[in-house]
């Protein structure tokens, strides 16, 4: 559309609007959380395992700013659909909220033919944390559900698609491993940890939504 003159901003900047549109612009941006491909690079330092402040550094701009843009980016991700009639796997990765003395865990679960995670969960390790995403892939009918041997799964799965097998788990266990070298704050050994549960769940979102496992 046609650009037009339309005041000026408060930094006393000349301000255009599009005609067609009404949307406003600068004419020239001295803060970097503007710019419009600032989300492109979020999600890209994310994925990459970048840590908090380093992306604020990267980008110039504010912590605080950074943290509202993860938790607004996370709520326009989609994590594939459960599929009916696949095979799945389910595990639970430890991590700290706010300190190492806080204990949490991410329940999630990995299409097997897919290799891409469907659903995940954030809390602590009993049947209720579990029993969400345990739920969620029981409501598309599965073939078979694998897990460890951790006993809170034998009341929340059926004995007839639930296995324990040796090597059953295989999948999900490299993605544990590409999670913790990928995210800095899911390192072992770390002095990086989630300050925050909300986002937490907001950084695991958008790398789920992207995520995919390589053979």
């Amino acid at each position: 559309g046609k650009l037009v003159k339309n005041g000026f901003s408060k930094s006393k900047k000349q301000r255009y609007k599009c005609k067609g549109c009404n949307k406003t612009i600068v004419e020239n941006y001295t803060y970097n959380a503007y710019f419009s491909n600032v989300n492109e690079y979020i999600v890209l330092l994310i994925t990459e395992g970048v840590g908090i402040r380093s992306i604020a550094r990267i980008l110039h701009i504010s912590a605080t700013t950074l943290l509202k843009r993860i938790i607004a980016i996370s709520n326009t991700v989609i994590l594939p659909l459960i599929k009916p009639n696949c095979t799945y796997e389910i595990d639970e990765l430890c991590t700290f909220v706010k300190s190492k003395n806080t204990r949490i865990w991410i329940v999630y679960a990995l299409e097997r033919e897919t290799k891409k995670i469907v659903d995940f969960n954030v809390g602590t390790r009993t049947n209720f944390t579990l029993s969400k995403v345990v739920n969620n892939i029981l409501t598309s009918n599965p073939q078979t559900i694998f897990t460890d041997r951790l006993k809170n799964y034998r009341s929340l799965i059926p004995q007839c698609i639930h296995k324990t097998v040796r090597f059953g788990t295989n999948h999900i266990e490299r993605a544990n491993l590409t999670l913790r070298t990928h995210l800095k704050r899911l390192n072992r050994k770390t002095i990086c940890f989630s300050k925050s549960e909300i986002v937490l769940k907001a950084v695991l979102q958008i790398y789920f939504g992207r995520f995919v496992l390589k053979n």
